[in-house]
């Protein structure tokens, strides 16, 4: 079969072709040393890169606490410290604080060990462990915030705003912790660690004090807006046991 005739090159193709190549190569090499110098900027400042997506997950929880009217959820304590090592579980039930309340409500019933109880009625705080004859009275007011985590996030809270020098790292499981220092507490915790979801659900909080108290809690089984009524917060003493003003217990 004969050969068909090549068709003759237009005139300035080959240069024509050639200057499109060494356009294309400067075009992949200008994008090859950007994307390096994105990667550069991000290594050298990681706080810089880090801090807009801690500020939106600390915005996702605020949203997704602020938004509740109540919680129920199941917990697990360890204290760790003064020689101690301790490890409560039970039932945390919460109801978000009204315009007119000083504070939320609260209730933590333990079964480990059974009995031991806390509860919050917006205006006092009690303390009962099984087979004390005294129940302990403490005002909200004067409520060490640390024994009670989550309250303040029941309220209207900006995360941010709460805590200093706030840092996002990667947890575990596809979590992420957020951690910074309670403002006003610097002198006492070192650190407080949340534990969240992308949805901005509290999994666990760790408050590290600064004489190495180390207190860890964990929170499972989470059920937004139970139905609650005012009478689950109220404290009724167990027979024969008197109730006292006193200083919260550990």
């Amino acid at each position: 079969m004969p050969e068909l005739p090549q068709r003759p090159e237009p005139a300035g193709h080959s240069f024509f072709s050639s200057a499109v190549r060494t356009a294309f190569t400067a075009m992949r090499a200008q994008r090859k040393a950007l994307f390096a110098a994105i990667l550069l900027l991000t290594s050298a400042f990681p706080a810089w890169s880090q801090q807009p997506a801690a500020a939106a997950l600390a915005s996702r929880v605020d949203h997704h606490y602020n938004s509740l009217h109540s919680l129920e959820a199941h917990f697990t304590q360890t204290y760790e410290g003064m020689g101690m090592h301790r490890r409560e579980s039970g039932v945390l039930l919460l109801k978000k604080a009204g315009a007119l309340r000083l504070s939320g409500k609260m209730r933590w019933t333990y079964s480990e060990p059974a009995g031991k109880l806390f509860v919050l009625d917006g205006h006092d705080g009690y303390f009962y462990a099984p087979g004390s004859a005294e129940a302990q009275r403490i005002p909200a007011k004067d409520l060490d915030d640390l024994h009670s985590p989550l309250r303040f996030l029941l309220g209207h809270t900006e995360l941010e705003k709460e805590l200093g020098h706030l840092l996002m790292t990667s947890g575990e499981d596809g979590t992420y912790v957020l951690s910074g220092v309670p403002k006003g507490m610097e002198q006492r915790v070192s650190s407080l660690s949340l534990t969240v979801t992308a949805d901005g659900t509290i999994q666990a909080m760790k408050i590290e004090e600064t004489d190495g108290v180390l207190n860890t809690f964990t929170f499972a089984d989470e059920h937004p807006n139970v139905p609650v009524t005012d009478s689950q917060f109220l404290f009724t003493p167990p027979p024969g046991v008197h109730v006292v003003t006193g200083m919260q217990p550990m």
